[in-house]
């Protein structure tokens, strides 16, 4: 199960990358000898719309084989069969297990991923706080 952002929350990375990327361009074709820096608009555009793709292919949270993972360079994975505890705090689910715990952010989470979600939550059988 793949659990995607918000749409809201991809389209504001493809902008923000359109307008750095924009930006490049009147830079570098306005001026007859651009600067060195200009060329740090296309490095910001570049890094803005690769977050925006690789969001959209790899999903915010995958649950395969008994194993919710936290896609990204720095993702976190924990087995489910581990977890003890969830609290609910700031809008955030923290699962806790006894060596380790793992944040989930639902504000960027789309609603109906969030629905399916909370269900494969539920079937955890845990406490909740």
């Amino acid at each position: 199960m793949k659990i995607g952002y918000k749409k809201k929350h991809l389209n504001v990375n493809l902008i923000l990358g359109l307008v750095w990327l924009i930006w490049f361009f009147v830079g570098v074709f306005e001026k007859k000898e651009p600067n060195w820096t200009d060329y740090g608009w296309i490095v910001i555009s570049i890094m803005y719309l690769g977050l925006y793709f690789y969001q959209k292919n790899y999903k915010y949270l995958t649950i395969e084989n008994g194993i919710i993972n936290v896609n990204g360079p720095f993702g976190k994975k924990l087995n489910l069969t581990e977890i003890k505890r969830i609290k609910k705090f700031a809008g955030d689910y923290i699962l806790k297990t006894d060596k380790n715990e793992l944040t989930i952010n639902t504000q960027i989470i789309d609603p109906n991923s969030l629905a399916e979600l909370n269900k494969e939550l539920e079937k955890l059988n845990v406490e909740w706080n």
